[in-house]
């Protein structure tokens, strides 16, 4: 039986470390991956919101604030 040296158990824990960091990479690709599919769900959604309120644009502005006072006033 050989006796592993230190510079083979040194390869041997690189090469461990390595496979770790590779499937972290996976996992770390795959989440982002998922979150760029929700992102752009999201964006989509914006958009057909958008496309539903009116052309005019300006309704916000052209509000007058008494017009809200509840009715108890």
């Amino acid at each position: 039986m050989d006796i592993p040296t230190p510079i083979e158990n040194r390869l041997v824990e690189l090469e461990i470390k390595a496979g770790f960091a590779e499937d972290l990479l996976d996992q770390l690709n795959a989440q982002v991956y998922r979150q760029q599919q929700h992102i752009d769900a999201l964006i989509q959604e914006l958009r057909q919101l958008r496309e539903r309120l009116p052309e005019s644009g300006g309704g916000a502005e052209t509000r007058n604030p008494r017009d809200e006072i509840p009715p108890h006033y």
